[in-house]
């Protein structure tokens, strides 16, 4: 693979990572959570490239067929509690409403990279250099989920107390296009 088309497919990988983090950056926005989620997700992306290539074909027949629905699924739930408690009253614990801790982290870096797993079956077809790739592909997704933070923050001085709200349908937004494969 050529470093350009290793660059394409580290931006396309990266853009779930980058869409979730404006969904989180509009809730939870410090350093900490910061490092916290683009960490997790550029190593989640960089975990999950090395597995699809080590595991290949034979878990891609299992896996290949639902990973879009395993996906929407936690995306959606993941959404549904972000909605229902921006709705609750405002007095919810901190932890609850950080979704750059526990649970909601480790679901969150799944969903996000879980196409990365095919993109690692496909990559041990066609390329050698699977640690730069896969480097590469860690890195942008932190990059991007860090940039999509930042404005995820901007955005939720737009929209105010309820952006927890509009993080949720975002994060479902994202879990449909997964579900339903679309390229956007």
């Amino acid at each position: 693979m050529s470093w350009i088309e290793i660059l394409l497919l580290a931006f396309s990988l990266g853009l779930d990572a980058f869409s979730v983090g404006i969904a989180v950056g509009a809730i939870s926005f410090g350093y900490r959570q910061i490092f916290r989620l683009s960490f997790h997700f550029g190593l989640f992306q960089f975990f999950m490239l090395i597995i699809g290539w080590g595991v290949g074909n034979y878990s891609l027949k299992y896996i290949g067929p639902y990973n879009n629905v395993v996906a929407f699924i936690i995306l959606l739930l993941i959404g549904i509690r972000m909605i229902t408690e921006s709705f609750g009253g405002g007095n919810a614990p901190e932890n609850l409403t950080d979704r750059s801790k526990g649970w909601s982290l480790i679901f969150l870096s799944f969903a996000t990279s879980i196409d990365a797993l095919g993109a690692g079956f496909s990559i041990s077809l066609v390329a050698e250099r699977l640690f730069v790739i896969g480097i590469t592909v860690g890195i942008a997704a932190a990059l991007m989920t860090l940039t999509g933070m930042i404005l995820g923050k901007r955005i939720s001085k737009l929209v105010g107390k309820r952006s927890e709200a509009f993080g949720g349908f975002i994060l479902i937004l994202i879990g449909i296009k997964i579900l339903l494969n679309l390229k956007i």
